[in-house]
């Protein structure tokens, strides 16, 4: 997946952290399913997005914004409130 970056060492911290890797978490956003959503709170200098997807057998949260035409990623893991945020958007989307 050619349209993602992130930074190496900042992907170490985070996976040793959080057990999301970033060469991993480019899976969710191929989750037909997946919820794109603003993230308002931490969004100084540059809009900042949330991605929640399925990745195997589980939901992760993707912390990511554009730059220079590419999704950076700088933040990865499997929350229960991504989880929960995924399961009601789909529920909708299901009609139940």
């Amino acid at each position: 997946m050619s349209d993602f970056e992130w930074d190496v060492t900042k992907d170490r911290i985070n996976h040793a952290k959080h057990g999301g890797a970033f060469q991993r978490a480019q899976h969710a956003f191929l989750d037909p399913r997946r919820v794109i959503a603003e993230d308002l709170d931490h969004s100084a200098g540059e809009p900042r997005y949330f991605c929640f997807g399925r990745v195997d057998d589980a939901v992760m949260t993707v912390r990511f914004t554009y730059r220079a035409g590419k999704i950076r990623i700088f933040g990865a893991g499997y929350w229960r409130k991504g989880k929960a945020i995924y399961e009601k958007a789909n529920r909708k989307k299901d009609g139940s």
